[in-house]
């Protein structure tokens, strides 16, 4: 079943339904506690009878072991994405992915209950478990995995990838007259992705790289990199394509001359400015504003403050409920309408979901600041 398309304004309305309260409640709750007990998140519980009022949607994600503070974080904006959006046509049910069975035994349960959307899993082989299950039941899966190789078949990802925050910090970069660039990228699974994303970024975007190195994640290591990566050329920027302590043992051994740049990996590291050598290096990221609004929200409601992908949680059942407008109680869901060329709004800006199943973002570019970030190219209002 295909969606309708309003035009793009009115689509963003209906999408932001629930978040506009979000926004004009949080400035007078932010930091505050709620005087009521925080609500959890649905549980699994017994089997109940399929309800014919309401379309059911899983969300699966860990809620205990070592993932479980995350998977709680994305529960909660999940459960408060649908109270702030005063939807009455979906009921949410929360299942562990790191319970007895894993992955595989959530998304059994989820389909068993009847529920036609999964949001989650977290993790990439988790994903990789649920997904032929919901698949034989003809019920698709938003995954908040950012591992491209898990989307297709009926997985869309909402995670953020590195090619695209590379993409578009490399396309700033050429921007302002940089021509050669290097990096240093970590082995592994995001190593080779970086290192990919890298090259064919600068490949099209007319530069050249000059020097390409990997490391393990031990300070030796990461020096030893650096140095090989100066003996074999010059450059005008140089990515280090990982986490913000990586970029600090890094950045004080590079050449003082090269633009430092970095990936979305540094957004979720505030002190990235308490490292001289990296302050006035540009990253990529989703924009912030909307995330530090609703970060108010869910610190009144919950007594404490959410992981950064929480966010994830809070924009996929955002999606399910504009989808609930075409959507008969008990159907499937519409999977269709995730495909729509002029994208979505969400608490972490624009994005739209390709054909591939790769949510496909509009980031702005960062500067790091002794004080944190500022924003010195803006996030893309429309595709």
């Amino acid at each position: 079943m295909a969606f309708s398309h309003p035009p793009r304004q009115a689509r963003r309305a209906v999408l932001f339904a629930g978040l506009g309260a979000m926004l004009a409640l949080a400035g007078c709750q932010t930091g505050s506690r709620s005087r009521f007990p925080a609500p959890g998140p649905v549980g699994p519980g017994p089997i109940v009878p399929i309800d014919t009022k309401r379309n059911l949607v899983a969300v699966i994600v860990p809620t205990s072991g070592a993932d479980g503070a995350v998977g709680q974080s994305i529960a909660n904006a999940a459960n408060l994405a649908l109270l702030d959006s005063g939807d009455q046509s979906l009921r949410i049910t929360v299942y562990d992915s790191a319970g007895p069975g894993g992955a595989a035994s959530a998304a059994i349960k989820a389909v068993g209950d009847g529920n036609k959307l999964i949001l989650g899993p977290l993790l990439a082989e988790d994903v990789r478990a649920a997904a032929p299950i919901a698949r034989r039941a003809g019920v698709p899966v938003v995954a908040f995995s950012n591992d491209e190789g898990v989307a297709g078949r009926g997985v869309y990802i909402m995670g953020f990838t590195p090619d695209q925050s590379i993409d578009r910090v490399v396309r700033h970069a050429r921007g302002k007259g940089m021509v050669r660039f290097g990096a240093l990228v970590p082995t592994g699974l995001y190593g080779q992705r970086a290192s990919q994303a890298m090259i064919g970024a600068v490949r099209n975007s007319g530069g050249r790289i000059t020097a390409l190195e990997q490391f393990d994640r031990s300070p030796a290591a990461v020096k030893a990199a650096v140095g090989r990566l100066k003996v074999k050329g010059d450059f005008d920027a140089v990515l280090i394509g990982d986490a913000g302590r990586i970029a600090a043992i890094a950045a004080p051994t590079l050449p003082r001359a090269a633009k430092l740049l970095g990936t979305e990996l540094w957004a979720s590291d505030k002190g990235l400015g308490k490292t001289p050598a990296l302050r006035g290096a540009w990253y990529a990221a989703a924009p912030d504003a909307r995330f530090n609004q609703l970060s108010g929200r869910y610190r009144a409601r919950y007594g404490k403050s959410p992981y950064r992908l929480a966010s994830l949680g809070y924009d996929a059942v955002l999606l399910a409920v504009r989808s609930s407008r075409n959507w008969p109680i008990g159907r499937a869901f519409p999977a269709s309408g995730l495909i729509a060329q002029d994208g979505f709004s969400g608490v972490d800006g624009n994005f739209r979901f390709g054909r591939d199943g790769i949510a496909e973002r509009l980031l702005e570019v960062r500067q790091v600041s002794a004080a944190g970030a500022t924003t010195v190219s803006p996030a893309g209002k429309a595709f």
